[in-house]
């Protein structure tokens, strides 16, 4: 629970840009994961394109193992991507064309209300190798600023995750449901060259997007699922310069919670229930972008 309160005490946003829609964007991803890849391999002789600022996710710092990178592959990727000659923008000016195939996907109206466009591929791409560590950046995330505000009940130490917590959750976890398998794979057969790019920009190269994307499902599907009343707690964030009043935010009050990655306190935080909805919908597409058959090697 890594995000922070402004300095007016007023309860923290954990979910400031909700988890469960950025799942929806790794469903999208893994729901298709057998296109694009030959045509991606042809582009590779080409000079490389300009780094970008951004870096690799943190490293850990509370004791959360992150799922491990995979290894750079002589032989190729792990998990292979089929062929694609659907031409494309470059990376750079793909932001129109990634937000046309968006629209005919999921519809004008929820991805002007719930994603981030500018930059959608950069952001899915560091926010996919983020989920799993200790940290995940709000700015880097596709998506926009879920409404409402956590919720918990108690005072003091004695504070618990508030039931209705969950109820956020349960509108994106039906539109999560609601994505077309087929026409989520049309959409990442042509756009998986972008997302390859923007990985190897980020400082993976020799290393692939598809194998980090089952990497990342993996580890979440991994989540504890905790039962009854979680246990949470105000901590004071501490900064290198005094603070008036100072910024505070929730943490679990359980170590072993506390140290989980990113991504797996989140799937904690949205409930049992909708926790294991997004699961069993999570090992679905998993099978999909994992599976030989739907890819050639």
């Amino acid at each position: 629970m890594a995000d922070t309160d402004p300095p007016d005490f007023r309860p923290p946003e954990p979910e400031r840009s909700s988890f469960v829609r950025v799942v929806v964007l790794l469903l999208v991803a893994a729901a298709v994961a057998y296109g694009g890849w030959r045509w991606w391999e042809a582009r590779r002789a080409a000079p490389p394109p300009e780094p970008v600022a951004t870096a690799p996710g943190p490293a850990p710092q509370d004791g959360a193992p992150p799922a491990p990178l995979p290894a750079p592959a002589a032989s190729g990727p792990q998990f292979p991507i089929a062929a694609s000659t659907e031409p494309l923008p470059p990376l750079a000016d793909s932001d129109a064309r990634v937000r046309a195939a968006l629209g005919e996907l999921l519809g004008s109206k929820a991805v002007a209300s719930f994603l981030q466009t500018d930059g959608f591929v950069r952001r899915v791409v560091a926010t996919v190798d983020n989920l799993p560590r200790t940290q995940a950046p709000p700015s880097r995330w596709p998506v926009q600023p879920t409404p409402q505000r956590f919720k918990s009940k108690g005072e003091g130490d004695a504070q618990t995750i508030d039931l209705d917590n969950s109820a956020r959750y349960t509108p994106f976890v039906l539109f999560a449901e609601s994505v077309d398998p087929a026409r989520a794979a049309a959409l990442y057969r042509e756009l998986y060259p972008l997302f390859q790019q923007a990985y190897e920009e980020l400082g993976y190269p020799g290393r692939y997007f598809n194998d980090r994307l089952v990497a990342a499902i993996d580890h979440l599907l991994s989540a504890p699922e905790p039962t009854g009343p979680l246990r949470v707690k105000l901590t004071e964030v501490k900064g290198d310069v005094p603070a008036a009043q100072p910024w505070t935010r929730y943490e679990f009050a359980d170590p072993q919670l506390e140290a989980l990655s990113a991504g797996q306190k989140t799937m904690v935080r949205m409930g049992l229930v909708n926790e294991r909805r997004m699961k069993a919908r999570l090992k679905e597409f998993r099978a999909q972008v994992a599976s030989g058959a739907m890819a050639k090697r």
